[in-house]
């Protein structure tokens, strides 16, 4: 299946109210749920029974015991009209129960299906997905799902029962009146589809101005210290003011149809009581009809329009759900680009092979502009390897397909002598561990973060080994130690912080191979020292590949590969690629040079 690509257009795609593909699939995904279904399906001939019993009963009232002055009869007929109230109160109750766990249930499924699919897709959907667009997959796409079973597709099978029941009624008491209330329904439908197709514009540039409006939402929240650092407020507060005032207008207008569609649905639901009495009236005089036939038919019409009135509504939440639908199974579909082979080999490594080995390797984020060009090395088990460059040269992405973050497009890539394409998944990547420039730490206490991904249980005694080999002392003197919560992305504590609890975290995850990309980037020179101190402690006895700009970070190294044009321009220890005076020795100098200066 082709690449998922963010189209802004397809978050203002309505579509149609009805697309029975995706009704059978939503059918589907309610599957498990087919009880709680099928007692509400039974429930709605009940309720369309019991609401039916009132006007009758009006009729007999009426007809049987006012007219003729039978006041212990109109007692009984009363005491049964309130049983029935009573009843259809009941019935209504528990339906709406049933559609509404019925929902919820679907939805909390469908969440569940959505956030494990995106677990399992690769790294370059999310480059090219952002996380706003699948946060609404997740959240408000499913929750338009949710309000088709509750207000759409329950809504509409009641009212078809309803209708079909009242139809029928009204034809079996008197059929030429039942084709006097009918008469409205050409001009009816009609007004219908006029109102509906303006409301559909209406609707789609509602879903226009609301992306528009959470887009920049999104943009100016995430970027707020720099719009506070270069003194924006003033001109993000107009923008958002427009954009706002351009939603409510859309609103405003989508509004309007629907209103307007109520308005004259009601108007022709009077005319339609109007020639009803008129006619009525006549068939009273002519003794054709009773009083109470009359009566019972008027509240019957009453019944055959209330469902009609509320077309607009239900048919735009059924829009609504629809494309909500073909967004979200959408991103079902999109099969994962790199997962477990069915048979993966055997992790021990091979006799002789390198822990790691790029072999040949070509790969491009986009298209065929080549970040890696036929490139080419190994590293011994136990060795430490650095590797440096300009930006650009390919450097973190030697990083990321070790794991399988991405897969190469021509080459191989080895760890432990196995093309990581034959690994399974989750084993190589508790095999290759990956510190990053900017660490990510997930709200929640310290120690939930130290333990992340660590397999079988964490003794106290590894995670104070761990906090102590990493420099992380400042843990012990914050109040709650280990328990100590940390914000969103470790927003309350510093940079080097973070770094330091990543590696404190990647001593307990324990990895055979270990890779740090600028690790000691954009810290101060106390932290840094600190990070170089842990550093030490964390590489000793493991394979490691640092990723550096900062030459005089990767002196110690066993050996130093510098990446050019995408491929190993360079390969020696320090002093030796010092002393052939090449591409390693000008960045030297230009770097010592400037520091100097």
């Amino acid at each position: 299946m082709p690449e998922s690509v963010y189209d802004p257009e397809a978050e203002e795609q309505l579509g149609r109210a009805f697309d029975r593909r995706l009704a059978a699939r939503l059918l589907d995904a309610a599957r498990p749920h087919r009880g709680l279904i099928a007692g509400s399906l039974v429930l709605f001939p009940l309720v369309a029974v019991v609401e039916l019993a009132q006007p009758w009963l009006l009729k007999v009232a009426i007809d049987e015991h006012i007219l003729r002055s039978d006041w212990v009869g109109l007692t009984r007929v009363g005491g049964l009209y309130i049983a029935v109230l009573a009843v259809l109160y009941a019935l209504r109750t528990v339906e709406a129960y049933l559609m509404q766990l019925t929902g919820q249930r679907v939805i909390h499924d469908l969440r569940e299906t959505i956030f494990d699919h995106l677990l399992r897709l690769e790294a370059r959907f999310f480059d090219k997905n952002p996380v706003g667009r699948l946060m609404t997959r997740v959240l408000h796409d499913v929750e338009a799902v949710s309000e088709a079973f509750t207000s759409g597709l329950f809504a509409v099978v009641a009212d078809v029962v309803t209708l079909t029941a009242v139809v029928a009624v009204m034809l079996w008491i008197d059929w030429r009146l039942a084709l006097v209330t009918f008469s409205m329904m050409p001009i009816l439908l009609i007004v219908a589809v006029y109102f509906r197709l303006n409301a559909r514009d209406a609707y789609r540039e509602v879903r226009r101005r609301l992306a528009r409006l959470n887009g920049f939402l999104q943009e100016s929240l995430q970027g707020m210290t720099v719009v506070q650092l270069f003194v924006r407020e003033r001109y993000e507060r107009a923008r958002f003011r427009r954009l706002n005032t351009e939603y409510r207008r859309a609103l405003f207008r989508s509004t309007r149809w629907e209103a307007s569609l109520y308005a004259v649905v009601e108007a022709l639901g009077s005319v339609a009581l109007a020639l009803l009495i008129w006619y009525g009236s006549r068939s009273i005089v002519a003794e054709s009809l009773t009083f109470g036939a009359l009566v019972a038919f008027i509240q019957y019409t009453n019944r055959f329009f209330l469902p009609i009135r509320d077309l607009g509504a239900k048919y735009t939440v059924m829009q609504w759900a629809m494309a909500s639908s073909e967004r979200i199974f959408g991103l079902l579909d999109r099969t994962p680009a790199i997962v477990s082979p069915a048979v993966p080999r055997a992790r021990p490594a091979r006799s002789g092979a390198p822990a790691v080995e790029l072999d040949s390797v070509w790969f491009a984020y986009d298209g065929d502009e080549w970040v890696l060009r036929d490139c080419s090395f190994s590293v011994a088990p136990g060795e430490r390897v650095a590797i440096v460059g300009a930006t650009g040269e390919g450097k973190t992405t030697c990083a990321r397909l070790l794991n399988r973050s991405y897969d190469v497009r021509q080459g191989r890539v080895l760890v432990n002598g196995i093309d990581v394409r034959e690994w399974d998944l989750a084993s190589l990547r508790r095999h290759v561990g990956i510190i990053f420039q900017d660490s990510v730490l997930f709200a929640g206490s310290i120690e939930d973060n130290l333990r992340l991904g660590a397999d079988g249980a964490v003794s106290p005694a590894d995670l104070a080994r761990a906090i102590e080999t990493s420099r992380a002392g400042f843990v012990t003197e914050l109040p709650r130690g280990l328990g100590e919560m940390l914000g969103e992305r470790g927003a309350n504590v510093s940079h080097g912080q973070r770094q330091l609890l990543a590696i404190a975290r990647a001593l307990v995850y324990n990895p055979g191979v270990l890779v740090l990309d600028e690790a000691t980037s954009s810290v101060d020179p106390e932290s840094e020292a600190l990070i170089r101190q842990a550093m030490t402690g964390l590489l000793a006895g493991r394979t490691s590949i640092t990723i550096a700009h900062r030459l005089s970070t990767v002196h110690a190294a066993d050996r130093i590969l510098v990446l050019h044009r995408g491929r190993v321009h360079e390969d020696g220890t320090h002093s030796e690629l010092l002393r052939r005076g090449g591409l390693y020795a000008r960045l030297y100098e230009l770097q010592t040079g400037a520091a100097s200066a």
